[in-house]
């Protein structure tokens, strides 16, 4: 019964990619998924990357629409930067809570209190946070921009572990919000010591949206991107790896005779997980739901996604 149900759903899913290399032909389409994504997903992707990387390819492409496979504040930076293309994403109920913790009202008084201060926000937040911010970053380029701001003060919003990470590299005073992203923070020292006991062989990589004291024992810290790259470029055969899982299909396809452990069960993130190929193929037959960000707030946000841009 079992090896059927897996021939039947591996026959769906081959006509539903059929069926997408199809539509995006009729609609001119780019998909961009992001490492977190299934599977599946990262499969049929153009471009595979993080925030920052797919934020580039959304701002360059030729393409008259762009599908999002991320959580819904990618889909609005995308849209942000190529204001004329169509941004739709499979599912708009994938959202991000890290996004949610930091609200406008909050960021004006905060700035209020500290007049002189520059406003440095995580990309992993919404348009109408950005529209409040001097400068976007990445976690890959998070210490690079808030060196380049001309201020000794900063604002740092929404994630107080990245935020932590760069206070560690920077002479700069930084406000730090308290926002943390659900998925990473919930890696704990006990699971990254059990870990290293049963694979005292295996490097252990870790996001700096990790904890402090868990980034701590990393070692190396990096983006996503900078984690994939170090594993691949690395000696070492085997790693214990401190973030989300969907970042196993990159990991696994460039260096496929390593070894990767998932330092707890738990690094799942269950808005990057509620797309699907079904999904995607429907945002596309349908052009729905469609991301929208009111130009007043847009034109805002913009500058400070293209500052960031501009950081060499």
């Amino acid at each position: 019964m079992e090896a059927l149900a897996l021939e039947r759903k591996a026959e769906q899913n081959r006509e539903l990619r059929e069926r997408l290399m199809q539509l995006k032909k009729e609609r001119n389409a780019i998909i961009l998924a992001h490492y977190y994504q299934r599977d599946e997903i990262q499969e049929v992707a153009d471009f595979r990357g993080d925030s920052f990387l797919l934020a580039q390819k959304a701002a360059e492409t030729d393409a008259d629409v762009i599908v999002f496979c991320g959580v819904h504040f990618m889909g609005e930076s995308a849209k942000i930067l190529a204001p004329n293309k169509t941004v739709i994403i499979p599912d708009e109920r994938a959202g991000c809570p890290m996004a949610d913790m930091v609200n406008v009202d909050g960021l004006r008084k905060l700035k209020a209190q500290h007049p002189n201060a520059k406003v440095v926000t995580y990309i992993n937040s919404s348009a109408e946070i950005k529209a409040e911010t001097d400068i976007c970053c990445t976690s890959a380029n998070a210490v690079r921009v808030v060196n380049s701001v001309d201020s000794d003060e900063i604002i740092w919003v929404p994630d107080k572990n990245l935020g932590h990470y760069v206070q560690q590299k920077t002479d700069k005073k930084m406000i730090i919000w308290e926002g943390y992203c659900n998925t990473h923070d919930m890696l704990t020292v006990k699971d990254v010591e059990e870990m290293k006991a049963k694979y005292p062989n295996a490097q252990f990589v870790v996001h700096p949206e990790c904890r402090p004291e868990v980034v701590e024992l990393g070692d190396f810290v990096g983006s996503t991107t900078a984690i994939i790259k170090y594993c691949k470029e690395s000696d070492c055969q085997e790693f214990i790896v401190g973030t989300e899982d969907g970042t196993g299909y990159q990991l696994r396809l460039d260096s496929p005779n390593k070894t990767f452990h998932f330092a707890t069960k738990y690094l799942v993130c269950p808005n990057m997980k509620v797309n699907n190929l079904k999904k995607l193929v429907k945002c596309l037959e349908t052009m729905q739901p469609q991301i929208y960000v009111p130009e007043d707030v847009a034109s805002k946000a913009r500058l400070s996604l293209e500052r960031m841009l501009q950081v060499k």
